[in-house]
């Protein structure tokens, strides 16, 4: 079969089989994660991105491949989560701009738009790493410009262009040491390569099984659950005030103890409030429920799994403004007066929020490890924090980029402070001058994030070795700065192993967040440890409710 020109119709189809593709491999792709923590998500960002971009050309009923492919772009970037989604959308940016004003594409123009997102997805990233999805990209798009020049059949160009992808992504091990260590590939470049198959077998005339849903859309029955009699009551008779979605991605040590049942899932959270949906398949399920208590909705569903993508609305306050619109003579809504500065930080647990609120956060966005949010998402909370100027706090090494792009694509002054922890985050919050000019804020901010030290304590997923550390499976895991130094059966050895590599004699404040699997008694018996072993360091203790860390560890 042969292929010398794509349509709109069948570049939409590439995009739609290579996104089912990459949905089907997820959960290969996050197994490859290096770090044998509970936190393996490129996969899963990566698949979130893209379908934000599918979502977009679904919707559209064209031709016109130029058309499209913006069109998928657009939907990417706002959607992009983590630093694997924003590359991702990075790359069919470029690949979008080099289609603009064309109806049809052939292999030429093809393998032109693959190298113009590979040099746009480079130039976003400010010290690019070899080794990574940057690499196989790069060289399935120099393939695909050998193979343009000797062939205009676009099915021999892509199958040129994946088998290229496939021995790039063999060969990163040898670019990135630590891959070899741990014995894997790059999870963004496999990634990468699932969308590629995708993109082959329309081309071929191929079919992938179906993985989508059958039925209506979660979306569809949300919005048919909120039009229901939406005008006919009134805001105090809200029973269940917080409209709660939220999805859960499985992980076997948890659903190995906890087997998971739809239905009696449903049943036990129909018990806390009304308007529940719930669907899920092998690797996720996704819930919307009315209910008083989301908080408790969520802890329910993490003996399951990971969260991801969390919405809390206040159904009253959403309930009380369309009414006022409803009004035959609607009230003229003041604008109010934007802040001088805004701060929008990001977070996991409730009790972190708390501490970031405390400390002058004017926006905080639920996320982290596992529920990187989109790019979306940060635009939202700048737009949320109506502020003239504002200072984002990513809190995430994987959320960096999300918010350098979010901060790209607003009007208002915003500079990214690039925070990749949460002590970080508070650092660099306690920095902020409001008298100082945003310049002079991100310098002294991004200055004091240097003076803070960072430390984790979480669970091993996997036996591994790496940084010299050995680890077995369900080992207690201490991160300091980045790296695994230390590695114990249990959670007290590993925490007193963590201090020992991270307080010396200059250090004055040690600060102890304690998270979902840790409690007061046990950050007190801490406290007394520190007080005897390094009585030179004044002890604070937050709880955090935070999940995957026991303790998050900050030594100033």
């Amino acid at each position: 079969m042969t292929e010398k020109k794509l349509g709109g119709k069948k570049l939409s189809q590439m995009f739609i089989y290579g996104a089912d593709n990459l949905n089907k491999n997820v959960k290969m792709v996050d197994a490859l994660n290096v770090f044998p923590v509970p936190d393996g998500d490129t996969g899963t960002n990566m698949n979130l991105t893209i379908t934000s971009g599918v979502k977009e050309v679904k919707g559209l009923d064209t031709d016109d491949a130029g058309l499209i492919a913006s069109t998928f772009s657009k939907g990417l970037l706002m959607g992009a989560r983590g630093n694997s989604g924003v590359i991702l959308s990075q790359l069919f940016r470029g690949f979008s701009k080099a289609l603009t004003g064309k109806k049809s594409v052939d292999a030429k123009l093809f393998a032109e738009a693959l190298e113009a997102g590979v040099e746009t997805a480079y130039k976003a990233v400010m010290k690019p790493v070899e080794g990574t999805i940057l690499t196989v990209a790069k060289d399935a798009a120099k393939k695909a410009s050998k193979a343009a020049r000797k062939t205009d059949d676009l099915v021999s160009l892509m199958e040129q262009t994946l088998k290229e992808a496939k021995e790039s992504l063999d060969r990163t091990p040898d670019l990135l040491p630590v891959l070899k260590e741990v014995g894997v590939v790059d999870s963004g470049g496999q990634g990468l390569v699932t969308i590629y198959e995708g993109f082959l077998a329309v081309l071929e005339g191929k079919e992938l099984p179906e993985v989508s849903i059958s039925g209506p859309s979660m979306d569809e029955l949300v919005s048919a659950e909120h039009h229901k009699a939406q005008m006919h009551m009134k805001t105090e008779d809200i029973h269940f005030g917080y409209c709660t979605e939220f999805m859960v991605k499985f992980k076997k040590e948890k659903t190995d103890q906890n087997p998971f049942s739809e239905d009696d899932f449903r049943n036990e959270l129909n018990e806390h409030g009304d308007s529940l949906l719930v669907v899920s398949d092998e690797e996720l399920v996704k819930v919307h429920i009315h209910t008083e208590k989301p908080g408790d909705m969520l802890s329910l569903a993490q003996s399951y799994g990971d969260l991801i993508n969390i919405k809390i609305e206040n159904m009253r306050e959403q309930h009380t403004a369309i009414l006022e619109s409803e009004k035959d003579e609607p009230k003229v809504k003041v604008q109010e007066k934007k802040k001088p500065f805004g701060i929008i930080t990001v977070s996991m647990g409730s009790g972190i929020e708390e501490l970031f609120k405390s400390l002058g956060a004017t926006v905080v966005i639920a996320g982290g490890q596992t529920m990187n949010p989109s790019t979306e998402d940060i635009v939202k909370a700048i737009e949320e924090a109506h502020a003239e100027k504002l200072i984002i706090l990513p809190n995430n090494g994987n959320i960096v980029m999300a918010a350098e792009q979010a901060a790209s694509v607003v009007d208002e002054d915003v500079a990214v402070v690039k925070t990749k922890t949460v002590p970080q985050g508070i650092s660099a919050l306690l920095a902020f001058n409001p008298s100082a000019s945003l310049e002079e804020n991100q310098e002294s901010m991004t200055e004091a994030v240097g003076h803070v030290k960072s430390g984790q304590i979480t669970f091993a997923v996997r036996d591994t070795s790496i940084d010299g550390v050995e680890i077995k499976k369900d080992d207690f895991m201490g991160i300091f700065d980045g790296k695994i130094v230390t590695s114990k059966k249990s959670q007290k050895e590993a925490v007193e192993a963590l201090l020992s590599e991270m307080i010396d004699e200059d250090d004055e404040i040690v600060t102890i967040i304690y998270g979902e699997d840790a409690n007061q008694e046990d950050a007190e018996a801490l406290e007394d440890y520190i007080t005897e072993h390094y009585p030179d360091a004044e002890v604070e203790i937050h709880p955090g409710q935070q999940p995957i860390y026991s303790y998050i560890i900050s030594v100033e």
